[in-house]
């Protein structure tokens, strides 16, 4: 869905490509010293208006498949690893191996250590001069949901009695799963870096001062009006398209 800065930043270029068309109408009387007020300079500058939306557009559906790809791929680990903690406890693992992976499975499924407490119990703990700190710590970034992954894997390694026979269970194709997964989170970071880089090439299109197509388009708009006159039907053309810096 575009935004109200992608339709501001599209609203200029379809004004600078109406003011070409007026600046093409008017001929040879269109006739500025400025080179980057000439026909050739703002036809070049709208071209690259022009592409860079096209190029913004592109990499937003780039990010829009990244995120879409990524969130496929984790929909289903909450399942895999509510498997995998059944067949450790199925397992001869040691009392201990237990409770260590009980506080990770813990932390993959966003759950808490401790029960929250009720606003009731917190105000009773306050007025006995206790100090009450219950912070969200669900983990369920994807950051954290990979980074707690393969702590559950580096932990099962060290579990010798954890050894299935289902392949989707095993280490190693547990590992292969962990490397997919941190590929997939890696390629939105990555995608919303290059989206974020042609965001910034489109601004800089428009709004750098002197020779963006907004001051430019502005300059033009005066040197009609400072040929024609402000009461002209040549400046009236232009009078009303409006060009305005975006961030």
């Amino acid at each position: 869905m575009a935004t109200n800065s992608d339709i501001n930043h599209a609203k200029n270029v379809t004004n600078f490509e109406t003011l070409i068309s007026v600046v093409v109408s008017l001929g040879a009387t269109y006739n500025p010293s400025k080179d980057s007020l000439k026909l050739p300079a703002l036809q070049t500058l709208h071209s690259a208006a022009t592409d860079s939306m096209t190029a913004l557009k592109n990499a937003e559906s780039a990010t829009a498949t990244a995120v879409d790809t990524r969130e496929l791929a984790f929909k289903s680990i909450g399942s895999l690893f509510t498997r995998i903690n059944n067949a450790l406890k199925a397992s001869n693992s040691t009392v201990q191996a237990d409770d260590t992976a009980k506080s990770i499975f813990r932390k993959l499924h966003g759950k808490r250590a401790s029960a929250k407490l009720t606003e009731e119990q917190k105000a009773i703990l306050l007025a006995e001069g206790k100090e009450v700190n219950q912070n969200s710590n669900s983990q369920m970034g994807y950051d954290d949901r990979v980074e707690n992954f393969e702590s559950l894997i580096s932990f099962l390694q060290t579990v010798p009695e954890y050894n299935p026979n289902e392949e989707e269970l095993k280490i190693t194709t547990l590992q292969a799963l962990l490397s997919d997964l941190k590929a997939k989170n890696i390629s939105v970071m990555q995608n919303r870096i290059a989206e974020d880089t042609v965001r910034g090439l489109r601004k800089s299109v428009q709004n750098t001062p002197l020779t963006g197509l907004v001051d430019i388009a502005n300059d033009v708009k005066s040197y009609i009006k400072s040929v024609f006159g402000v009461n002209s039907t040549q400046y009236k053309l232009v009078s009303k398209l409006r060009f305005v810096k975006f961030k």
